[in-house]
Parts: structure tokens; C-alpha cells; sequence
């Protein structure tokens, strides 16, 4: 995994290494490691005099806070592995710090580590690991507070987005990640096992930051009228079944899934057809 970094000169180098081989120095910050609404934070409590006063994750950027008195020139994120992820020069007076992480990462532990000349000066550690969960899935004609129009054209409100959904997704760990996948299966009309685009409407991923929630919007017509070999339709009395959403992690390279019950009434015809989802 390339990661942009800073430009590495010979102090740069001699500074990273001291700084990974220095421990346990007096005035040296140890991580709380604490989580507040989903956020990494680190050192919440120090003082104005503190070096390394927070470390917090703001969307994709992992930011870092110097207390008004740090004197630091160099700031290295050191990766769970104990790679060097990216350095970042501090000018005389600076006192926030970002790094972009992305959604390509690998999660764990990271260290942040101050430097000085040639010796580290503060040092502390946050967890960024993100953690999807599917919360609902969400149909046109049950949720029309959605900006369905927005994603799929006013013109295609009948034929489109009576066949598609809407995947809420919410990302309650300490890290971003994004979902590069959409798949349903089971009891609905129109089971896909390949949908195209990997089944995200016009998108390729959708970041979904920590403590955030987004919606994924189908391209697969999951509750479309034709029903495939394996689908369950309409019918004027009722049809249940249960169905899976399986949405896919970018930086765990997996899927997460959710299981879900549905209820078809009222209609053999699609379009009028009464579907009650509930979270299994």
C-alpha cells in the first residue's frame, strides 16, 4: 500500500529513527486510547503546556493538536505494523497537525510521535478501526423522505425507484471506511449474484465516516418486477420470507451482512404491491 509522504531528506531519516528507537523518555505522553461519539481521542486532558493535547479523527484526516508551548519540528505516524505511514514538518508556531489516512489503511494501533533535532520529545498512540453495521433498508414508496430523485432522476420515479432500495449504513468504530459493494439475496423478486457496479447506484465507493451514517442507493432492481428463478414477488394475499444485504468493507477487503424479514400483500403486480421490511 503507497501512502503520499513527505520528502525524505537525510535529517528526515535520522529523526525517524530515532524516534522509533527512543522509549519511554521523561515527559513522554501515553494514549488514552479512549472513544468519545465514535472519535479516537488521545490526551483529551492535558494542559495548555501539553506537546501532543489531542489526537482525533476528523472524517479521512487523522488531526493533531500541539499544545501552545510545543516546540516540534517533525511529527511521524508510525502504522500497527511499525512502518513509517507519512511525516509532516511542523512550522514554528503551528498547533494542528493532519495526516490523510483515506479508507485504504490497514487498521489498528497507530503511533504519533514529536521530534526535535534528533530526539523524539512526546509520543502517544489511537486506535482508527472502523466498524459497519447495516442498520435498514429503506424502499421508495416507504421512504420517500429520501432524495430518490436526486440520485435517480425524477423521470424514472415509477420504473426505477419503485425497483430499487436504499441501504442505511452506520460506521460506529474509531476509523473511516467506505462500502464498494451492494448485494441482495434471498426472498426478494430480483437476486443478483453479480449486479453491475458492484451494485452501487453511479458510484464506485461511499465513504462513511466514524460515527456517521450514509445511504447506499442500489443498481441492481432488487424489488423489480420481474422475478428471477430463485425470487419471491407479489401476491394479493401474502408472501414472507427473509432476505440478506451484504454490503462491502474497503478496508477489511470483506462483507459485512444483515439479515432482514419482508412481507409482500395486497397486489400480484409490483407496483402496487404492500412490502413490509423489518431487521430480522
Amino acid at each position: 500500500m503507497n501512502h503520499k509522504q513527505s520528502h525524505f531528506n537525510r535529517r528526515t531519516v535520522i529523526r525517524t529513527a530515532a524516534g522509533l528507537s527512543v522509549g519511554g523518555l521523561a515527559g513522554c505522553l501515553n494514549g488514552s486510547g479512549e472513544t468519545r461519539d465514535g472519535t479516537s481521542i488521545a490526551n483529551d486532558d492535558a494542559d495548555d503546556q501539553g506537546i501532543l493535547r489531542q489526537v482525533t479523527v476528523d472524517g479521512t484526516k487523522l488531526v493533531v493538536e500541539l499544545g501552545s508551548a510545543a516546540d516540534v519540528e517533525q511529527l511521524n505516524l508510525i502504522q500497527p505494523n511499525g512502518e513509517l505511514f507519512g511525516t509532516r514538518e511542523v512550522a514554528a508556531g503551528v498547533q494542528q497537525v493532519s495526516f490523510e489516512i483515506g479508507t485504504a489503511y490497514n487498521p489498528g494501533d497507530y503511533r504519533i510521535i514529536a521530534v526535535h533535532g534528533e530526539k523524539t520529545v512526546a509520543e502517544t498512540s489511537v486506535e482508527i478501526r472502523p466498524q459497519l453495521e447495516i442498520v435498514a433498508v429503506g424502499l421508495f414508496r416507504n421512504n420517500p423522505d429520501k432524495p430518490w430523485d436526486a440520485v435517480y432522476g425524477e423521470s424514472e420515479t415509477n420504473r426505477i425507484q419503485n425497483a430499487e432500495a436504499c441501504v442505511s449504513v452506520h460506521n460506529s468504530g474509531t476509523g473511516p471506511d467506505a462500502a464498494v459493494s451492494l448485494q441482495f439475496s434471498g426472498d426478494i423478486p430480483n437476486p443478483i449474484e453479480d449486479p453491475r457496479n458492484s451494485g452501487l447506484y453511479d458510484a464506485d465507493k461511499v465513504t462513511i465516516p466514524p460515527s456517521e451514517t450514509r445511504d447506499l442507493f442500489s443498481s441492481s432492481l432488487p424489488f423489480g418486477a420481474h422475478v428471477g428463478n430463485d425470487g419471491m414477488g407479489c401476491i394479493v394475499e401474502k408472501n414472507t420470507g427473509e432476505f440478506s444485504v451484504l454490503v462491502g468493507s474497503r478496508v477489511f477487503a470483506k462483507k459485512i451482512s444483515e439479515r432482514f424479514t419482508v412481507e409482500y400483500s395486497g397486489s400480484d403486480v409490483m407496483r402496487d404491491c404492500s412490502i413490509t421490511i423489518n431487521r430480522r
